[in-house]
């Protein structure tokens, strides 16, 4: 997709903003919006400028003023914004000597496919992560003058095989035999099927989706591999919308992603007359 098509999308779907993403140099999607009075062909090339200082890892605030140049080809319309809002995906430039910037994560992915090339050692590298999830109803944690704890929660825990639900059905999995039995057991395949109608929408392939071996939710979601590049994106695009997929309607349940590719971040969600829950993801090795 060129310039010409990004500029062309934003006008065929009638969006009325456009938010332009980039990663931090620890893994973290950043993003600001813009209106479409200021969505021009030129900021393909010359970029928008934006102060850096305040991410983590990147300037000092002497030197702060960065540019985002828009990747053309990740141009989608957001399903979960209320104003029809365009979404592309942004990598960094120094804006003096408009060099890629070193910090930035998709650059640094960038030049390893180059590299691959160059070297001769192949055309393109394949990645196929298993990103993996839990789906909770309640995460708490606190740090203070008396206590300090985290607490996680969800209907399906075995631990909670006892708990006045009227009705406690009793369709718990037990430790380690969530994979996969079917429904009533597995009483998030709506939820995960919602999930990957948006990200099918929006241009992810999904091979399939299921129950994970543990109690209290955990889930699957598999996409089908591609190259570096292509793959962190949807990557960080697989950490935002099975989250946003709680807030769409008819869902209106208040849930909460975590995803972890081994280590764990907060997000949430909603589901179809459910109670309020929340959702952790993460990457197998």
């Amino acid at each position: 997709m060129t310039a010409k098509d990004a500029i062309r999308v934003a006008r065929e779907q009638q969006a009325e903003a456009v938010d332009l993403k980039f990663m931090d140099l620890i893994g973290t999607w950043q993003h600001f919006t813009i209106p479409l009075s200021e969505y021009e062909e030129s900021i393909f090339e010359e970029g928008l400028g934006f102060d850096g200082s305040s991410i983590r890892g990147w300037q000092p605030i002497n030197a702060s003023d960065m540019l985002v140049i828009p990747d053309p080809s990740t141009a989608v319309m957001d399903p979960f914004c209320t104003v029809p809002t365009l979404s592309l995906l942004c990598n960094i430039v120094d804006p003096i000597t408009k060099e890629d910037y070193s910090r930035d994560p998709r650059n640094i992915a960038r030049k390893a496919e180059a590299y691959l090339k160059a070297s001769g050692m192949g055309d393109v590298a394949y990645f196929g992560p298993e990103p993996e999830f839990f789906i909770l109803d309640d995460i708490r944690f606190d740090q203070n003058e008396h206590e300090a704890y985290y607490h996680v929660d969800s209907r399906e825990g075995r631990w909670n095989s006892g708990r006045l639900e009227s009705p406690n059905l009793g369709y718990k999995p037990r430790y380690k035999e969530g994979y996969f039995p079917v429904p009533p057991i597995d009483s998030q395949q709506d939820i995960r099927t919602e999930m990957i109608q948006v990200m099918e929408k929006v241009g992810i392939r999904i091979e399939k989706h299921h129950h994970e071996v543990a109690t209290a939710g955990q889930a699957e979601i598999d996409m089908r591999f591609l190259p570096l590049v292509k793959m962190a994106d949807a990557l960080q695009w697989y950490r935002t919308w099975p989250n946003g997929t709680a807030r769409l309607p008819p869902s209106c349940l208040s849930r909460s992603l975590v995803t972890t590719a081994r280590a764990c971040t907060p997000i949430s969600r909603c589901g179809k007359a459910r109670s309020p829950c929340l959702l952790v993801m993460g990457t197998e090795a």
